[in-house]
């Protein structure tokens, strides 16, 4: 086995003695750092690297926190001026995952690069931690680059806000092939309950 091997079952046993107390020292750390923080090098080097990450220019690493739990709806003192059904308030679950949402800030914040994946590095009571994967798509050695510069291309513009990223494909529900898929035909489950609830009558010419 290479060192990866070792390091990916390291991190497969995530209530070892050694691990939980390195993710609680970590933790800690990482609470006292802003919300979205630029790394030298990625927590998890084989994770990152199975991701796309490379070691080379053109390519760095942001850890982001994002605080866990539901969506509660923003309205002033809890009250809704609607009907019964829309009154609650606390029990409401955001659609995305919150993967997806730490790939979305980060796009907001480095508006220059373009986000390629991400992967869970640690979490306490309050916050979910992710390391999220960057590429500058203006960068020579990545324009230059055969197997990333297809993340060049202007339509990989924030592709982490239109779930083009792997973790927003999961919130589409894109993660399954085959029979399995039929529900999905058309690009997301939306799309599909759209196409089927659509009338279409052919025109008369």
């Amino acid at each position: 086995m290479g060192a990866y091997k070792y390091l990916e079952e390291l991190w497969r046993k995530k209530q070892s003695d050694v691990l939980r107390f390195l993710l609680r020292v970590r933790a800690w750390e990482y609470r006292q750092k802003p919300r979205i923080t630029r790394l030298h090098k990625p927590t998890r080097t084989e994770k990152a690297h199975r991701l796309g990450f490379k070691a080379k220019q053109g390519y760095s690493v942001y850890r982001v926190a994002v605080r866990r739990g539901g969506r509660k709806r923003p309205n002033n003192k809890g009250i809704v001026f609607g009907k019964p059904k829309h009154h609650g308030i606390n029990h409401l679950k955001f659609a995305r995952n919150l993967k997806s949402v730490a790939e979305e800030r980060l796009g907001r914040k480095a508006g220059n690069m373009r986000v390629l994946n991400s992967y869970w590095v640690n979490q306490d009571a309050t916050y979910k931690y992710y390391e999220v994967i960057a590429v500058d798509p203006s960068h020579v050695a990545i324009r230059n680059d055969p197997r990333i510069n297809w993340i060049v291309d202007p339509t990989m513009k924030h592709r982490e806000n239109r779930g083009l990223t792997s973790a927003g494909r999961k919130g589409r529900g894109l993660r399954r092939k085959g029979h399995r898929a039929n529900n999905i035909k058309g690009g997301s489950w939306r799309a599909a309950w759209r196409n089927r609830n659509t009338l279409k009558l052919k025109l008369k010419r």
